[in-house]
């Protein structure tokens, strides 16, 4: 019995690999998306129901978020490192906690700051669509005098 327990969590954990493999590509195809501008991708993989909370606080619905992001009003992005994925699923819904680290500039002109981007999906007719977005900015170390 005990050694069937053990087969049957390490199976449930190697079957969470994946599934948190897909909700990571999700989260950085909607952060990459956010940095070219891609309407496109981000209408498919955004929910109608879509809400975003932005770094000021804003509430954004899907519609509000999908202008910001309209070919009109393109401008250059910063370069954008996405890591420290942390993703949680429960049943159909999941939770994506991530690090957004942006640089702008280059050389000793360079500009970096970063925010936890927390993220919301939920599985639908078998795919998983982001449902909502949080942003919390980092404050950056402080420096000794």
């Amino acid at each position: 019995m005990k050694c069937l327990f053990v087969m049957a969590a390490g199976t449930t954990a190697a079957m969470a690999a994946p599934v948190d493999e897909e909700l990571t590509a999700l989260v950085k195809r909607y952060a990459e998306a956010q940095g070219t501008f891609d309407l496109g991708t981000l209408k498919a993989v955004t929910a109608e129901s879509f809400v975003e909370i932005s770094p000021v606080g804003e509430v954004d619905p899907r519609e509000k978020m999908l202008s910001f992001y309209a070919p009109e009003q393109k401008r250059p992005s910063p370069q954008l490192k996405i890591d420290e994925p942390l993703v949680r699923v429960f049943g159909d819904s999941a939770v994506v906690y991530t690090r957004l680290t942006y640089t702008m500039g280059s050389g000793e002109t360079a500009r970096t700051f970063a925010m936890r981007a927390g993220y919301v999906a939920q599985l639908k007719d078998g795919k998983w669509m982001l449902v909502s977005a949080q942003y919390t900015g980092i404050r950056p170390p402080k420096t000794s005098p």
